[in-house]
């Protein structure tokens, strides 16, 4: 697979995380929608091999990180949540 394709792949598969992720928090959707958005648009252009791998292992560890440490939760009052 080339690297426009894997990058590809990463994109998509960020915004499938964050819909998996935020499902029921439309604002966080929103926010996070735009904002993968808005640095794969930052660095469209970029064409050093090594700048885009770097970039590359940035987006997957984002994406690990928001699959396995992003709790959802809901206040059931003052100081109590209650995971979703």
């Amino acid at each position: 697979m080339g690297q426009p394709a894997k990058v590809l792949q990463l994109f998509k598969t960020l915004h499938r995380t964050r819909q998996q992720v935020f499902k029921n928090d439309t604002r966080a959707l929103e926010a996070a929608r735009v904002k993968i958005n808005e640095e794969f648009k930052k660095h469209k252009n970029e064409t050093s091999s090594e700048k885009i791998k770097e970039m590359m292992k940035l987006g997957s560890d984002v994406e690990l990180l928001l699959r396995t440490s992003v709790i959802q939760g809901i206040h059931t009052n003052h100081d109590t949540l209650r995971s979703l």
